[in-house]
């Protein structure tokens, strides 16, 4: 692969990355999910990016948003190649508690729609907010951690004002098999605690088994039980976080029948077991 990374700073899980690269042989990113907001912008080039439950097809002076553990995955449609930068940063980068702190920076993760496709004035500013903080980033001058700070949060507003002033493009499938994929991952959020099976799915759904488990695959980055594992496992560790409630009862709800099972699949997901999980994020 050829490829020339102008910026990386940081990592994905810390509380600030950013990444500058422009590629020009075929790419296709592995699926993934992380506890840090993501920000996507697409300076050249097409990708088909796939969202929590569904596929948009994106081109430059698209600004995409993602929210915390929102399942991700781009890939190329048409000419391969193409530039982006993506920015992640972590709650704790400007919590509640920073000056800087207003709600309404996070409203553009909340979006139905992930996708703003900016007009060439906005692409123009958008772009410059971007290359000073590539420049703060480069440089490191005094001061440079409160000043992307600053920007980012500049980025953030102005990308919540532009969604609220500018009702979202519809956007469109990638095919028709985008579509029929899309349903099916939206009916595995919705009903992941339900005993789910490759058969009865593709019963369901009016495909063949090995049809629906290939294209699965090749359009979420994930194997059909990879999927509703990864779901189930996701909500545990909302659950988790954020109640009391026994670890039994938590792998009962989210589709778990034996807990050691529930076990054995956090800890291959998370790298840690459900108590040391829920001890970790206590803290």
């Amino acid at each position: 692969m050829s490829e020339t990374v102008s910026l990386t700073y940081g990592s994905e899980e810390g509380d600030f990355y950013m990444q500058h690269i422009k590629r020009t042989e075929l790419f296709e990113r592995n699926n993934h999910f992380h506890s840090t907001y993501e920000i996507y912008y697409l300076l050249s080039g097409h990708r088909t990016y796939f969202i929590k439950d569904r596929s948009y097809l994106i081109g430059p002076g698209d600004l995409v948003f993602i929210n915390k553990y929102d399942v991700h995955k781009t890939s190329d449609v048409g000419e391969p190649g193409h530039e982006r930068i993506v920015i992640n940063f972590s709650d704790k980068f400007i919590d509640r508690d920073h000056s800087l702190y207003h709600p309404s920076l996070f409203n553009v993760f909340e979006q139905p729609a992930h996708v703003l496709s900016l007009k060439l004035q906005d692409q123009i500013f958008t772009r410059s907010v971007l290359d000073k903080l590539d420049k703060e980033l480069k440089e490191k001058a005094t001061g440079f951690e409160t000043y992307i700070k600053l920007l980012l949060v500049e980025l953030l507003l102005f990308s919540s004002r532009y969604a609220e002033r500018n009702e979202a493009a519809p956007f469109e499938h990638a095919s028709p098999l985008h579509r029929k994929i899309s349903e099916i991952v939206q009916y595995i959020n919705k009903n992941y605690a339900q005993p789910m099976t490759l058969s009865g799915m593709s019963e369901q759904f009016f495909m063949s088994p090995y049809y629906m488990s290939r294209t699965f695959k090749e359009i979420t980055g994930f194997t059909f039980i990879e999927y509703v594992n990864m779901t189930r496992i996701r909500e545990a560790q909302h659950l988790l976080r954020e109640s009391t409630r026994k670890i039994i009862d938590i792998a009962d709800s989210v589709g778990f029948e034996n807990i050691a099972h529930f076990g054995r699949m956090f800890k291959k997901l998370t790298e840690l077991t459900p108590h040391e999980y829920r001890k970790l994020h206590r803290q």
